[in-house]
């Protein structure tokens, strides 16, 4: 078996076989693991327990959220136990790396997977760049694309109904005072509003003590010209009073992926995983969870592997997302592309007002798990977009 990139998906992938007794190699470009670690990394504490995370992989635990608005208003939701995690990413893929290699599986890093055909044997071979640079090849049973978004070896298949939406981003890792800290341990903080971050959101999380990581992040929209990143989030630096904190890490990213997951999940012995068919959740950008999701979803598959797997690992990832994936992600294309008006800031600061009532568990529930019951079937239709 050959995996193709080493982040959470494929990482986590490998590891899962392994322990099956799966013989398994995960190759990643990147020599380094904590390199280009972008990720808010927020995570609920379900998903730790769920997937066996260590302390070391645990940049701070938050029990609260804190939500500044369009008004200006910040709005709090607390509980006194953690809510869930901020991960160290880096430290997160070293881990799953380690875990990979201790159960008998290869890692290696600094390779590159330039290309496929199909073995005269059923098999595959992949064309393939090692840290050296040389070009060497690699037969395997199967082949599974974990590039993340670049979907390097399965593509991005045909334009249809349902294409991919982007979104990118930008994170600073903050040195800060011993007063800065406090203002923003424990909590995950998110700004909200058109004058804020038009067309997506920007937030402040806490890792270690006297570390904050501040982004910002938005939809991508060709319609419009929208500000560049690193001004908006110069501007979020100043809003905040954060504008000294000293810049320790600088990193960003792009996120793409369908509303309805209508990609290619592969052909033939290749298959794609996590980014690759959309696991990326484009409401809250959150990606670690559902990529490490996914994998479990096709580890258990490539165990007892029939002839052909894509429509049954299709089957299988859409009932493991469930029928709430499609609503999270048209609520997020209706939230934060239509986020560049006075009049989205009202409609916001109205969703808003009606958070209050929740709890910090109910909270978490509707943006961690998607439950929309909170506000009534009846409001679904306004929220996504059908209603007025």
């Amino acid at each position: 078996m050959l995996v193709v990139g080493a982040g959470p998906a494929g990482a986590e992938l490998g590891r899962c076989l392994a322990k099956a007794g799966v013989d398994v190699c995960v190759i990643d470009r990147l020599p380094d693991l904590r390199r280009a670690a972008f990720s808010s990394a927020a995570m609920p504490m379900g998903a730790v327990e769920e997937f066996g995370l260590p302390a070391q992989v645990v940049g701070s635990r938050w029990t609260s959220w804190n939500l500044l608005g369009p008004s200006g208003q910040w709005r709090a939701w607390q509980q006194q136990q953690p809510l869930g995690v901020v991960l160290d990413f880096g430290a997160l893929r070293c881990w799953l790396g380690e875990q990979l290699q201790a159960w008998g599986g290869r890692l290696q890093l600094g390779w590159t997977a330039i290309g496929s055909e199909s073995a005269a044997d059923g098999g595959v071979i992949t064309l393939c760049r090692d840290a050296s640079g040389a070009r060497c090849s690699i037969r395997s049973d199967w082949l599974i694309d974990a590039s993340g978004q670049q979907r390097a070896l399965v593509g991005d298949g045909p334009l249809g109904p349902d294409p991919l939406v982007s979104g990118v981003g930008l994170e600073w890792l903050l040195q800060v005072n011993q007063q800065q800290w406090l203002r923003w341990q424990g909590s995950l903080s998110f700004v909200l509003g058109s004058q804020w971050v038009p067309q997506g959101y920007g937030w402040v999380f806490p890792m270690q003590p006297g570390v904050l990581k501040l982004g910002v992040c938005r939809l991508l929209d060709p319609r419009r010209t929208q500000p560049g990143l690193q001004t908006l989030q110069q501007q979020l630096l100043a809003q905040l009073d954060l504008a000294d904190a000293e810049v320790l890490d600088r990193h960003g990213g792009l996120m793409r992926s369908r509303i309805r997951r209508q990609d290619c999940h592969g052909h033939g012995r290749l298959l794609a995983l996590g980014d690759a068919v959309s696991t990326g959740n484009l409401l809250g950008g959150e990606g670690i969870r559902h990529a490490m999701s996914s994998a479990r979803v096709l580890a258990s598959l490539l165990q007892h592997p029939q002839a052909d797997l894509v429509e049954p690992y299709r089957k299988a990832l859409r009932q493991q997302l469930g029928w709430r994936w499609n609503l999270s992600g048209r609520l997020a294309r209706r939230t934060w592309l239509g986020l560049h008006s006075p009049k989205a800031d009202q409609r916001l600061e109205h969703w808003l007002r009606a958070l209050e009532s929740c709890s910090a568990v109910e909270l978490s529930a509707l943006l961690f798990d998607y439950r929309f019951e909170r506000f009534g079937w009846r409001a679904l239709p306004y929220m996504l977009g059908l209603g007025r």
